[in-house]
């Protein structure tokens, strides 16, 4: 295929088509894992993209541009010296026997030999598109690019990215290239994960506007913190231009994001201004549905929402009449290659065209949980952008959908009983492209138990000793049975097998607890408890050990991270379990990044295997370090542990008060 060099003179629109840029560099495809081990985040997604766009003829209507390193001088713009020189050198021969520990070390990191080229082509082929298209000799450009970027912060590689690519881009325009005239820019991310990299790079920056939406589950989707609530607006002279929309759940689609771009991003993009917008162009919000009527994303098997080619290519032409149409997308993240190619062929059509592909899920209308929101952010921007300051009519955000059964349940606190049975999934994949008003779910239907995994596991009994909120009675039965009890802010979906535990004992482990995060969606603002699994004779914590079957546990660790209880096969096997049980104290993480993904193993009790669950031994380190918030709990977390040392006669309450006291300031 012919590059730029070769084709100046063809760079005038065709048939009044715009000019628009595109880069790939198949160099990039060499950053995979180690041993060539399966991932998400591996080298066909840029093949998927680059062969739709070729069969399409996309690539024949655009100018085609070469991928160049960037420069650490641009690079030093947003990262350290010290992550620039590991990113730099980490390939290299001296770093072959190291290099996997101290990937091991990041979260959600892997390096190989050819992990520093690709970094360094990709945050320097998003340079050389902003700079084509601030230069004005391309209108509108894209760069399919990876590893992805918005994760990367100024010091840490993390959620498979190395460089922020998007970051380093808008800070070269800014700082790097004074002289191109672009002094605001608007960052959309819509990417089904926050951009906490790039919130932090811009977040005393007015020359900026981050707009980031975002699945969020009260904290629980990744990256596993707060940085993405509606309230974290910026600082300084920043404050106001970093704008976060969070899905409450999975499953919001294009509806939902219209409004959202109707009634948030749109009005405040229009008083902002800006010179050039800067796409994080992440196609992980698509779900599995794919029929012949209407071209459909199939699922991306991370991120659980429902937004179609048809829905991206919506978004970026109402972008289109800002900024003179100045836009650049970078790809971010996006793993199932027919979606990623799919969804980036619609967006190339919207910057060749002007218009959207053909396409409709006719009228549709968003969530409840999603006009929530949209009131939310509204509310606490207009103080900075007058353009929120009115309330939304009653007749508009009464215009919601019906609440569906999650296919991906978003957190343990969905209203719903539980997933669709498989043989009543493929009626309710006909169902949901429908529009969504005329929906008919039934709200009880009870989860599927039939899955070969929850026979074996049913009959194989273990103790779970539980250290928090569980070690109350009443509070853990949620859990098994639904519920809640007084002080929590939503309800347990509860577990396939709701029988209650078989026996309860009490022990004290020489370990300790600490309270965690900013707050929770089951408690609301305050921390919550997580155990520090390293073994100390010094420590005694209580925990209250509930004997119960290996599917139920099963089952809660299901819900505490978030994760459908519909599913294939269990997190936590019996071949897991006998793996960890030859030492006290051994742990395993089994869901990577969640809060409560770590199993710990601390011995046998009546010949049946105690294990309990917490946070994963890296975030243990970032507790430690402050890259972690430690927080004590509310007044409500903190009286379930109460009530339930209590009630289980292991302490008074002024003994009770005391011990919760002395974990707050332990760690």
């Amino acid at each position: 295929m012919e590059r730029e060099s070769e084709r100046k003179s063809d760079e005038e629109s065709v048939n009044g088509q715009r000019r628009v840029g595109i880069l790939y560099d198949d160099r990039m495809c060499r950053h995979h894992t180690p041993d060539h081990e399966d991932h998400v985040e591996n080298p066909n997604r840029l093949r998927a993209i680059w062969n739709e766009l070729q069969s399409a003829g996309i690539l024949q209507r655009c100018v085609l541009l070469g991928a160049k390193k960037a420069e650490d001088t641009y690079l030093h713009l947003v990262h350290s010296r010290s992550h620039v020189n590991l990113i730099k050198h980490i390939s290299s021969r001296k770093f072959n026997e190291r290099r996997s520990l101290i990937a091991a070390e990041f979260n959600s990191i892997y390096f190989n030999e050819g992990s520093s080229e690709a970094a360094y082509l990709a945050a320097g082929s998003a340079v050389e598109v902003v700079e084509k298209v601030a230069s004005g000799e391309l209108d509108s450009a894209a760069a399919i690019v990876r590893p992805p970027g918005h994760h990367a912060e100024r010091n840490e590689a993390m959620g498979f990215c190395l460089f922020n690519n998007v970051a380093v881009a808008a800070r070269y325009l800014l700082d790097g290239r004074p002289e191109s005239g672009v002094k605001k820019i608007l960052i959309v991310d819509w990417d089904v994960h926050h951009g906490n990299g790039t919130q932090k790079m811009f977040w005393n920056d007015s020359r900026v506007l981050f707009f980031s939406v975002h699945r969020h589950d009260f904290g629980r989707f990744y990256p596993s913190n707060f940085d993405g609530f509606y309230t974290k607006v910026g600082e300084g002279a920043g404050v106001g231009y970093n704008i976060n929309v969070p899905w409450e759940n999975g499953k919001c689609g294009d509806a939902d994001y219209f409004a959202v771009w109707d009634h948030i991003l749109l009005p405040v993009a229009k008083e902002f201004n800006p010179d050039i917008i800067i796409v994080s162009a992440g196609f992980d919000a698509v779900y599995l549905f794919c029929k012949k009527e209407v071209d459909l994303a199939v699922g991306d098997p991370l991120g659980g929402c429902r937004v179609t080619p048809y829905g991206y290519s919506v978004l970026l032409e109402k972008l289109m009449n800002f900024a003179e149409g100045r836009i650049v997308l970078i790809l971010e993240g996006g793993y199932n290659l027919d979606s990623i190619a799919k969804s980036m062929r619609a967006c190339l059509e919207v910057l060749l065209e002007g218009k959207p592909v053909t396409g409709s899920l006719e009228e549709a209308y968003p969530f409840e949980s999603t006009w929530n929101v949209i009131q939310a952010v509204r509310e606490n921007l207009s103080p900075f952008w007058p353009s929120l300051a009115s309330e939304l009519p009653q007749e508009l955000i009464s215009k919601v959908g019906p609440h569906l059964h999650t296919l991906i349940s978003s957190s343990e606190d969905e209203d719903d009983k539980g997933a669709p049975s498989t043989e009543n999934l493929e009626e309710l994949l006909e169902d949901v492209i429908k529009p969504l008003s005329e929906l008919k779910v039934d709200a009880d239907e009870e989860i599927d138990v039939s899955s070969t995994w929850r026979s074996e596991l049913s009959n194989v009994y273990i103790w779970y000793a539980s250290y928090g909120s569980n070690m109350w009675k009443a509070r853990f039965n949620c859990y098994l049975a639904g519920g809640q009890v007084d002080g929590m802010v939503k309800h347990c979906s509860g577990s396939a097998n709701r029988t209650l535990p078989k026996e309860i004992l009490w022990k004290n482990f020489p370990c300790h607890i600490f309270f965690g995060r900013d707050s929770s969606d089951s408690w609301g603002q305050g921390g919550v408890a997580f155990l520090n699994p390293e073994k100390k004779l010094t420590d005694k914590t209580y925990m209250c050990m509930y004997k119960i079957s290996l599917e139920q546990f099963n089952d809660i660790l299901f819900q505490e991270n978030a994760l459908s209880l519909d599913a294939d096969s269990p997190l936590f096997d019996i071949n897991t379990l006998n793996a960890i049980s030859d030492k006290e104290f051994n742990s395993l993480e089994v869901v990577k990044g969640a809060w409560y993904g770590n199993i710990v193993y601390l011995g046998k009790e009546q010949d049946v295997p105690v294990i309990t669950m917490t946070c994963s031994l890296l975030d243990i380190k970032r507790f430690k370090s402050g890259k972690l918030p430690l927080r004590a709990p509310n007044e409500a977390y903190a009286n379930s542990l109460i009530k339930g040392l209590v009630e289980g006669e292991k302490l008074s309450e002024a003994e009770a008060i005391a011990y919760i006291d002395g974990a707050v300031k332990s760690l």
